[in-house]
């Protein structure tokens, strides 16, 4: 029924938008099976700019990949290296531990 609440981490990566393909990509050569990809808008300090006096934010892609712990680590290196996460303005990625997960069905 429930998962051991020590198995799963979920890696969040945040990415200015049209880049969350290629987080999903870089987390399958880590070893993840895939992700989900939601949309967002920055408000950071670094996030608005104006143009002709109007105040833009751009647009974020929010990638989750939930993964087993033992792979957190390769997943996470294999993103931030890709992305390119340790220069300004590439993105941002982050790991939550997950004490519970349901619905996951299949073997890995």
């Amino acid at each position: 029924m429930w998962k051991n609440k020590s198995e799963y981490d979920l890696i969040v990566t945040i990415v200015e938008k049209g880049n969350a393909e290629d987080v999903i990509e870089f987390s399958k050569k880590g070893g993840a099976e895939g992700g989900t990809i939601l949309t967002g808008r920055g408000a950071g300090i670094h996030d608005t700019t104006k143009i002709l006096g109007i105040l833009i934010e751009p647009e974020k892609e929010v990638v989750l990949t939930l993964i087993e712990k033992a792979k957190t680590e390769q997943v996470l290196e294999e993103i931030h290296k890709g992305m390119e996460l340790d220069k300004p303005g590439h993105g941002i990625a982050f790991v939550v531990d997950v004490p519970k997960v349901v619905g996951i069905t299949h073997e890995t």
